[in-house]
């Protein structure tokens, strides 16, 4: 089983949401940023029926049901960083990003809407 992702720094997230949002993010601080965010997530909804997948930075598996053990989950929900940062910080809502493709949402369990935003 992965060890589970840990929150960063609040000074760290600081700084890279003001980059971010001012338009001068590097990979470092969409990295730091997902895996906080998908660390948030996980504390707010533990289980393994629903990976979350932030290619290429970090997966978790979240929410109760029934737990995943080998090959492809049950429920898998992948998109970029951008989006899971906006979902996870409510610049994006789920149906707006489900609408636009932003991301792909497959089985019981895919919609994150009651765990959003993190913030």
């Amino acid at each position: 089983m992965p060890a589970r992702l840990r929150p960063a720094d609040p000074a760290a997230v600081a700084d890279a949401r003001a980059r971010l949002e001012a338009g001068h993010a590097e990979k470092a601080d969409l990295r730091l940023l997902t895996k906080h965010y998908l660390a948030l997530l996980e504390t707010r909804a533990p289980g393994r029926s629903v990976e979350v997948r932030v290619p290429p930075y970090a997966a978790v598996q979240v929410v109760e049901g029934v737990r995943h053990t080998r090959g492809t989950p049950p429920a898998v929900v992948e998109m970029d960083a951008e989006t899971w940062i906006a979902l996870a910080t409510g610049a994006l809502d789920w149906p707006s990003a489900a609408d636009s493709a932003r991301v792909r949402a497959s089985g019981e369990r895919a919609d994150l809407t009651p765990y959003l935003p993190l913030d």
